[in-house]
């Protein structure tokens, strides 16, 4: 990585670093195939795209809600194989990316399509009430735009520690929910600045759309993705105990 960072005479890319290092060291290794798979993603997450379009232009609410869901079930498998992979990288499980990318598919994408389903349900409504916003004569007051801002920020939040729990292990949705708010209440602070820069970077790109558009099959899913999880990732080794469950299963 000495291509955008001085070269460090101690860094050995073969050890697992930590810190600052970690992060290149990561993104040195894994990019490649994490690009891979948002591409994917990507293709995954066209027809739900098309199914908030299509409602937001037809104006129509009956349109919106079945087609959000439909399209959030096919989405759900694919940001599962999003997680899963961005989870393999950060724990270094042995394998290639594709072979791990089919297994995930098999092994998730049942228990993908109901949080898939409400992942396109939310992100329709929301979608939707922007455009009201956009539409109205008379500007929506602040406490209406903070209670939108804070239903997107819970929603990121719950997504960032949902989905890795979803494709690490099997266990009920009430069990990921518990585990959710035990975590998030002893690491408030740190999950809530997870989730306000995943928001940060999404308004990115939707405040200079269309021009950011052409950087969603090269950047947009995988690296949040990653940089989200990083942060969080040790902590929820700690607490999950991931790296001992699942590291005598996957040695090659």
């Amino acid at each position: 990585m000495g291509l955008f960072f001085p070269d460090d005479p101690s860094y050995d890319e073969s050890v697992r670093q930590t810190g600052f290092n970690r992060y290149k060291q990561l993104l040195s290794l894994c990019w490649a195939d994490w690009a891979k798979v948002n591409f994917l993603t990507v293709l995954g997450a066209l027809p739900l795209a098309a199914a908030i379009y299509t409602a937001i232009v037809a104006s129509s609410v009956l349109v919106l809600l079945p087609a959000s869901v439909a399209g959030g079930m096919i989405f759900g498998p694919f940001l599962a194989g999003l997680y899963d992979a961005v989870m393999r990288g950060l724990r270094d499980a042995p394998g290639k990316w594709w072979p791990a990318y089919k297994k995930s598919w098999r092994q998730n994408w049942r228990d993908s399509l109901l949080p898939g389903a409400l992942t396109g349900l939310f992100l329709g409504v929301f979608s939707f009430m922007t455009a009201l916003f956009w539409w109205a004569q008379v500007p929506p007051s602040a406490g209406t735009v903070a209670l939108y801002l804070f239903a997107g920020l819970l929603f990121l939040l719950l997504s960032t520690l949902y989905w890795p729990q979803l494709v690490l292990f099997r266990q009920t949705a009430a069990n990921r929910l518990r585990n959710i708010i035990l975590f998030a209440s002893k690491y408030f602070w740190r999950v809530l600045g997870t989730a306000a820069l995943q928001a940060a970077y999404w308004g990115i790109y939707f405040l200079f759309a269309p021009f950011t558009l052409v950087l969603v099959p090269l950047l947009g899913f995988w690296y949040i993705t990653f940089l989200s999880q990083l942060l969080l990732y040790a902590r929820l080794d700690r607490e999950l105990e991931i790296e001992k469950q699942l590291t005598p299963l996957e040695k090659p």
